[in-house]
């Protein structure tokens, strides 16, 4: 189940922690976001360690589909019903400065990794009327959207919004260009961390780690509290077909409906994407579904590889970027990015770098861990209480396979032979080892 990107690219292999070290500011986590944010840190002259608990880019990173886009799904109508136009207006303005500063820095470092401008469209088979709310949310938030009917889809649609001039790259050789010049220590898990005075102090097998500011880019945070993200947030899994033998696509597509497919090229790939659910709530056989779907609209298509990933779902569809709690105002946070982890990747490194080195940013308040948006996130928060109280009350049972987080019931995904959290999204293989957290140890 290797990944095109991890097929094709590898970074190469860093040492654990020696022992005990001090920096100005600890980064945990090194897939795209703590990389990032370390990034730009030490461009501010900042010292930097990270620590990564397996390998860089080990985690969601490697499992993307690697589009850059501001175009997020159904999100521009929420956030103007829910929110307001302002909010989607500096939504669209994060992410489409987030996708200018790639090919900045892809052009001023001359970093070959794939990187190409492509329409991106979000599109229906069943109806058209999501799809032009959308487009009219979308030019409230000043983005240049235009409906159409058409695409090159081997399928017809009842509509399609089409965002101009989004970007597709190579994750993997893109941070490939920007890991040598970083302090990161592979095989690190960073265990618990606390403050000793003016330092925070991270724990890990291999030593501690003193630092005057932390960063939490490790997909999930581990701690409960403060912060409470488990009740905020939840975890999606979706999965991917790479194959050959299907013609390259000159755009980016995202089907909205609940069989939808995502679609992109990558050289002589195309991968499809899809059967997307809430980590723990299996139904049915993704890859079988992917697979028939290849089949019926790419029949002369073969498999040449598979792999899931998982996502950090927030309860009113935004990020959580900034101040990890009130009461830790060392602390920081970059997570739950909704299946859109590049783009707000490189939004969330550009926001914390500000807010560290005390300068202001229009989008703090917007991505704010603290923010309250009732009218975005009760639907949402309904649901996931519902599942975290069912889990909790299932896994009380002796005879119940339980995660180590919070102690829910665990349920069997026989489509990748792993065990999962349906609470919070903690996964292990069959054997118990630890594959995902916020769980921090295995079974």
């Amino acid at each position: 189940m290797n990944t095109l990107w991890n097929e094709t690219y590898s970074i190469p292999r860093r040492k654990h922690l020696p022992g005990n070290l001090s920096s100005d500011i600890a980064v945990i986590g090194a897939g795209m976001a703590g990389i990032l944010t370390a990034f730009y840190l030490a461009r501010e002259g900042r010292q930097v360690i990270v620590a990564e608990a397996a390998r860089i880019t080990g985690g969601q990173t490697a499992g993307t589909t690697a589009k850059i886009t501001s175009q997020h799904g159904l999100i521009y109508q929420r956030l103007v019903k829910n929110i307001g136009a302002g909010a989607a207006r500096l939504y669209a303005s994060a992410n489409e400065n987030a996708l200018s500063e790639y090919q900045r820095l892809i052009r001023d470092r001359d970093i070959s990794c794939e990187f190409e401008r492509l329409p991106a469209y979000l599109y229906s088979c069943r109806s058209s009327l999501a799809i032009q709310d959308e487009a009219e949310a979308a030019r409230l938030a000043k983005i240049p959207a235009s409906l159409t009917g058409r695409t090159e889809l081997p399928f017809s649609v009842k509509a399609a919004v089409r965002f101009p001039d989004q970007a597709q790259f190579h994750p993997l050789r893109f941070l490939g260009a920007l890991v040598p010049s970083l302090v990161i220590y592979e095989n690190t898990p960073v265990l618990s961390v606390t403050e000793d005075g003016s330092w925070q102090i991270l724990s890990t097998p291999h030593g501690r780690i003193r630092a005057k500011e932390v960063v939490f880019a490790c997909h999930y945070p581990f701690p409960l509290i403060p912060g409470f993200y488990f009740m905020k947030m939840y975890q999606k899994r979706s999965y991917v077909l790479s194959l050959t033998g299907a013609p390259k696509l000159k755009g980016m597509y995202l089907g909205i409906d609940p069989d939808g497919l995502s679609l992109r090229s990558a050289g002589d790939r195309l991968l499809l994407g899809g059967a997307g659910h809430r980590t723990g709530k299996l139904k049915g056989q993704p890859y079988q579904s992917l697979r028939r779907s290849a089949s019926r609209f790419f029949p002369g298509s073969k498999t040449a590889g598979y792999w899931s990933a998982q996502d950090c779902v927030s309860l009113d569809g935004l990020p959580y970027i900034g101040r990890f709690s009130p009461r830790t105002p060392h602390w920081y946070i970059a997570s739950g990015f909704g299946k859109w982890g590049m783009s707000t990747s490189m939004a969330a490194a550009l926001l914390l770098t500000d807010l560290i080195c005390g300068r202001t940013s229009p989008y703090e308040a917007l991505f704010s861990p603290h923010r309250l948006h009732i009218r975005a996130s009760a639907g949402e928060f309904a649901v996931h209480s519902a599942e975290s109280a069912r889990g909790l009350l299932l896994g009380a049972s002796p005879s119940s396979m339980r995660c180590p987080h919070m102690g829910c019931k665990l349920n069997w995904n026989c489509a990748e032979n792993t065990w999962e959290c349906p609470c919070h999204g903690s996964r292990f293989d069959s054997q118990g080892h630890l594959l995902n957290g916020p769980a921090q140890t295995s079974l």
